[in-house]
């Protein structure tokens, strides 16, 4: 099994023109999508419109309306009405990733997509979402199938509208990386280990040019990372590690500064010697998406040539159970010198962050964002649709949550107030690694993270309550969604995080420079 998805080569044209049967014919699968308070009008207007303004009526009979499978043409070309209404960019996604799952039984080579009868500002973000749904649709995963039903790739979009300007460079650079994120995530836990996790990143490294460092067991050891040390002391080897990419940005002339991106890379869970039940522990091998969703935005950032360098931090490692197991009541002591009382083996998420962003923010970036699938607290704060994020930047939440409205990967950001450090006093330890209960968990898994972090470096934690979802989220089908990528990829470029955050710094020696 390919431990990285091949790369795809998804034809997009666009065409200013009236929709016909002939476009329609050259196609495998047409996508309408048409305004939801015009629709009878619409539908008279469209090739077979009679066809399909009966079929509307018939349905709009019964239900509410949103979406219209039928087939047209002698050819019976699957053609899927989307009826769509002013919204925000979650629902578009949602609303396209639906359209291309009735597709799904017939997939097609070459997709139409034509927005009809629908003014600026809505068509071209209809039409990026739709492309999107489509690619994240068409995108394969991997399978260990004996008897495999042969592919079929999605080899062609054609997007058509009366007049259309729209720019998917982003879309293609997203989609890419949330691909990679969700690929990774999917792997079974005997195929990606840490060794094989180690070799996917190399292998990337090597394809884009990227700097690597891997720090091991016994460099870790060197830079006194005893909280990372502590979540791989139980393992059978010592492939875990922190591996450090650096990439560049190509005009030197143009860069407006430095991101550090971290990840949570835990390729199997047990929860340690606190080890957890069968229903807790059966998804675990996805306990590493934080770090996928890093990687993957790695990935989109530089297809995207983004004008500052990014150093991307990935902590690689199982948590295990065994007789080396760290146990409660340990005390450890950070990169940092922080020392932490251990109060539960299945906090590893956070020990193993704690020493990879002390060594991130050794560099001095000018903002730093993690990733981790990080606590069940989040997930019942706010379901699996969004998904939590964190600052020590009040002033940035509106930014953080405007992002993610722009996005379609909607965020909610929680407070970081120095009052909740209260709940960590430990008697005999700097803090403790969690509480006893689960109350409030995300926020002090949060303000944990803080103690790792100078106050001085511009910080983001998102705690992705959203990586697992039945069924998928909004375009993604799959459930892993990989969300973050497109996130954190509408943060750093549109954000302005750079722009608010950057200032004179002292360079210090980065761990593994």
């Amino acid at each position: 099994m390919e431990l990285l998805p091949a790369q795809r080569d998804v034809r997009i044209s666009t065409r200013a023109a009236t929709l016909d049967e002939r476009a329609i014919n050259s196609h495998d699968a047409v996508i309408v999508i048409c305004d939801h308070a015009t629709a009878s009008t619409t539908l008279r207007q469209l090739p077979f419109g009679n066809v399909l303004e009966r079929s509307y009526k018939l349905a709009r009979s019964r239900s509410p309306v949103s979406l219209l499978s039928t087939h047209v043409g002698t050819e019976a070309i699957p053609l899927v009405l989307a009826f769509a209404k002013p919204a925000a960019k979650f629902e578009y996604l949602t609303l396209a990733g639906r359209a291309w799952k009735s597709l799904a039984t017939q997939p097609p080579k070459r997709l139409l997509i034509c927005a009809w009868n629908i003014d600026e500002p809505n068509r071209s973000p209809l039409l990026e979402a739709f492309a999107a749904a489509a690619l994240a649709g068409s995108a394969a995963m991997p399978t260990f199938k004996s008897e495999r039903t042969p592919a079929v790739p999605l080899e062609a979009i054609t997007l058509f509208a009366e007049q259309i300007d729209v720019d998917l460079t982003r879309t293609l650079a997203t989609d890419r990386g949330n691909h990679v994120a969700r690929w990774l995530t999917s792997l079974p836990p005997n195929v990606l280990d840490s060794a094989a996790y180690r070799r996917a990143v190399s292998a990337i490294a090597r394809r884009e040019r990227f700097g690597l460092t891997f720090l091991n067991i016994k460099a870790l050891e060197r830079e006194g990372a005893g909280a990372f040390l502590a979540v791989a002391r139980a393992n059978d080897h010592t492939n875990a590690g922190i591996i450090k990419l650096r990439r560049r940005a190509r005009d030197r002339s143009n860069v407006r500064g430095r991101i550090a991106l971290v990840g949570k890379g835990i390729c199997f869970d047990t929860g340690g010697i606190n080890l957890k039940p069968h229903k807790s522990m059966y998804q675990m091998h996805e306990d590493m998406q934080g770090s996928a969703v890093a990687l993957g935005t790695l990935l989109a950032l530089h297809a995207l040539d983004a004008p500052f360098d990014i150093d991307c931090w990935l902590a690689i490692t199982e948590n295990n159970i065994g007789p080396r197991a760290y146990r409660p009541q340990e005390v450890v002591t950070a990169a940092n010198g922080v020392t932490i009382q251990v109060v539960h083996s299945d906090a590893e998420g956070r020990m193993a962050l704690a020493d990879t962003l002390a060594l991130a923010a050794r560099d001095r970036p000018d903002a730093i964002v993690d990733f981790a699938t990080l606590t069940g607290a989040c997930v019942t704060a706010l379901t699996d649709r969004f998904s939590g994020v964190f600052t020590n930047r009040p002033d940035w939440h509106n930014i953080l949550e405007r992002a993610g409205r722009d996005s379609g990967e909607r965020v909610w950001p929680f407070p970081m107030d120095e009052d909740f450090d209260a709940e960590l006093e430990s008697p005999i330890a700097d803090i403790l690694q969690c509480t006893l209960d689960s109350k409030g968990d995300h926020i002090l898994a949060a303000r944990f993270l803080s103690k790792f972090v100078p106050p001085t470096v511009p910080w983001i934690h998102v705690d992705l309550a959203a990586s697992n979802r039945p069924t998928g989220l909004a375009h993604i089908p799959t459930d892993f969604t990989g969300f973050g990528v497109r996130y954190a990829t509408q943060l750093l470029l549109d954000g302005g995080l750079i722009d608010v955050s950057a200032r004179p710094r002292k360079r210090s020696r980065g761990a593994g420079g």
